[in-house]
């Protein structure tokens, strides 16, 4: 009996949490379908409506935009990940398996980094990018998201977990570092990858405040810029649900995106044991 009243109890609690996390992209959505005269008619807030309209949706791709957005985003996450998947994958090898003169050393300076307020970052980034001329470029907004100290410390400790008696091995049959690294590191370290490749996904996507400093052009806005350039020259700001149905635009990709790989970024997160 004890244990099913507990039982009811979490169960509970668990619901009402669900309802609260859940209710602001409840009402996202609801205000996205209603038209622009209902919402402003309402003077008691409806968490219903009878008269749902897509007219927001069309509205958000042809008052600014928004596909543009789009491109610029999909170019900007997936060149980016690209790239700090590499840098990502050879560093975290380099740590843990190359043998070189002050490694140790050399990696606890490279942890030291993540001290380092990300204010002081981005000063020094936009400092050098604009010194480059850089700015208002594809170019200016990838290079410095390309590495990771964080993901490159988490793929170097799942390394570490692939027992070294097979890179001996591997060494002895004559085959390289990168063959080695190619055909046995990574995919015994698959959903760490996945989870990393998804985590920097959403990290590119979201990103706000970089774009922001470096652009100013319209050619290169990211879609969360996008959003602020929306308020300011698109619908203005009395038009919620036009602006509701652009955010909604915006974060199905990544809701997607989690809802698919769910499973491989617990797993990649929660991995502790060596798969073989």
């Amino acid at each position: 009996m004890k244990t099913r009243t507990r039982n009811i109890l979490i169960y509970m609690l668990l619901i009402l949490w669900g309802i609260i996390v859940l209710f602001p992209f409840y009402w996202m959505i609801l205000t996205s379908v209603k038209s622009y005269g209902s919402y402003n008619g309402e003077y008691v807030p409806k968490f219903f409506t009878l008269s749902p309209t897509f007219e927001n949706y069309v509205t958000a791709f042809t008052a600014v935009p928004l596909a543009k957005y789009f491109f610029n985003t999909f170019i900007f996450t997936v060149v980016t990940t690209a790239i700090m998947m590499v840098v990502v994958v050879l560093s975290a090898f380099a740590f843990a398996r190359l043998d070189f003169k002050g490694k140790d050393i050399l990696f606890s300076l490279f942890l030291s980094l993540m001290m380092i307020p990300n204010e002081l970052v981005i000063i020094t980034n936009f400092v050098t990018i604009t010194n480059l001329n850089l700015r208002n470029t594809f170019l200016g907004l990838i290079l410095p998201s390309v590495t990771s100290v964080f993901y490159i410390y988490l793929l170097k400790e799942n390394f570490e977990q692939i027992p070294e008696n097979l890179y001996k091995a591997a060494k002895v049959d004559g085959t390289s570092d990168f063959r080695y690294l190619t055909k046995v590191m990574l995919p015994i370290s698959r959903p760490t990858l996945i989870t990393i490749t998804i985590l920097k996904v959403i990290e590119c996507w979201n990103s706000y405040v970089w774009p922001r400093l470096i652009t100013d052009d319209q050619n290169y806005f990211l879609v969360s810029n996008g959003i602020q350039e929306i308020r300011e020259n698109g619908f203005g700001r009395e038009n919620v649900p036009a602006m509701m149905a652009a955010v909604v635009v915006i974060s199905v990709p990544l809701v997607v995106l989690f809802l698919v790989f769910r499973h491989k970024i617990m797993e990649g997160v929660a991995r502790g044991g060596t798969k073989g």
